[in-house]
């Protein structure tokens, strides 16, 4: 039975970071981006279209992957990114 070697952290790509990584994708290449938004990008994209003042950047039936790009849309403009 062989012994199992220890892997260095940084020969993991999956822990890795940098552009490597796979844990930052653009939202329009995940695969389950056209999924509903989840509640908690919903609640988050309210609160942030209510205070840019934005109530339009809202709305209910909108995908992960959108909700995505807008959550950080309105960052950026509310300078919370």
């Amino acid at each position: 039975m062989k012994k199992k070697q220890a892997t260095d952290e940084n020969e993991n790509p999956k822990t890795a970071g940098g552009d490597a990584s796979n844990r930052i994708k653009d939202p329009s290449e995940w695969t389950t981006g056209d999924e509903p938004m989840t509640g908690a990008q919903a609640s988050y994209l309210k609160t942030l279209s209510e205070e840019a003042k934005s109530p339009d950047s809202f709305e209910p039936d909108l995908d992960k992957a959108e909700a995505s790009k807008r959550i950080d849309a309105l960052r950026k403009e509310s300078g919370k990114a």
